[in-house]
């Protein structure tokens, strides 16, 4: 696997970290100001990760067809 592989796939599992932090204050007792945050923190961080992800699709190399 090539460096810039390894390294798109530490930042995706980073910001899944993230997006888990943003979850368990949206499954906690609603909190209007903090429900808030968390929802858009995590709607931004889910884009990242779905950009993250095309991006390694993008450097994985492909199979060749049987």
């Amino acid at each position: 696997m090539n460096e810039r592989l390894e390294t798109l796939k530490k930042a995706r599992e980073r910001m899944i970290e993230e997006r888990d932090a943003h979850v368990k204050v949206l499954a906690a007792p609603f909190d209007r100001d903090k429900a808030e945050r968390a929802r858009n923190k995590f709607l931004e961080t889910q884009m990242v990760i779905d950009a993250l992800e095309r991006a390694i699709n993008a450097e994985e190399p492909t199979l060749p067809a049987p």
